[in-house]
């Protein structure tokens, strides 16, 4: 956002050095917030080292479609690169819903066999999103929705699940290994586009540890370009009933 930022304000274009001294990123970490931005057409190269605002940032806040189509790229980009179908999911007036999704017939979606309003407690979108809230929040959503057992390895036990979710390092992805459903691993990483807990999320219908470990790094690198996305899209201003996507890539 910052470098987002600095783009905007040089009409004229600026040049990755003036980037790199204003933000104090590394080389590179700037070098992959650039590629992203590119990607998203958030940012566009006017020569050498040198960057001018994207036609995404261009139609911020003007054409909203154009940005919802920026988001459903970001999200079949993931998808791809994850190898897994990927989820937005959003909390809002105390109850979890996905708004976007991207899958496909190599990347199936995961089998809602419970609804996921009633799964926060054993979903990786459900403690991603539970994660953002205090814990007067966190009380509140397991007094409406009980933590139930649905398969062996499902924590039900509201002290351990806290436990979990605040003993986890800051950029750690939440994991689902196989609490919602047997055969199916998922992960979660938090993200906020608005005043609501947002998250990025993946499923694996097969319970393979080595292959989640690395779809979630990737999904953990993507999460920023998919926030941005998000913010052009206008997902910020949007609520109940405002016309959010729920859409298939």
């Amino acid at each position: 956002m910052r470098v987002l930022e600095i783009i905007n304000r040089h009409s004229g274009g600026v040049s990755l050095a003036q980037i790199a001294r204003e933000t104090k990123l590394p080389q590179l970490v700037l070098a992959r917030v650039m590629e992203q931005l590119n990607r998203a057409n958030l940012a566009t190269a006017i020569g050498p080292g040198a960057y001018v605002a994207g036609t995404a940032l261009v139609l911020t806040g003007a054409v909203k479609a154009d940005g919802r189509g920026q988001l459903h790229e970001a999200l079949a980009w993931v998808r791809d690169a994850v190898g897994a179908a990927v989820y937005v999911a959003r909390y809002t007036d105390g109850e979890v819903s996905i708004t976007q999704y991207a899958d496909g017939p190599a990347t199936p979606l995961v089998e809602e066999w419970v609804d996921f309003r009633a799964a926060a407690h054993a979903s990786a979108v459900g403690k991603a999103l539970l994660t953002q809230l205090d814990y007067d929040g966190r009380r509140d959503h397991l007094s409406r929705h009980g933590a139930v057992r649905f398969t062996s390895h499902t924590l039900t036990s509201h002290r351990a699940l806290f436990h979990q979710l605040d003993a986890r390092e800051p950029n750690e992805p939440l994991l689902d290994l196989q609490e919602y459903a047997l055969g199916t691993v998922c992960a979660a990483v938090p993200i906020t586009a608005g005043p609501n807990a947002e998250c990025l999320a993946l499923s694996i219908p097969a319970p393979d540890p080595y292959r989640l470990q690395q779809a979630a790094r990737i999904l953990q690198s993507e999460a920023a370009a998919v926030l941005l996305a998000l913010v052009v899209a206008g997902s910020a201003s949007s609520g109940p009933g405002s016309g959010v996507l729920t859409t298939t890539v």
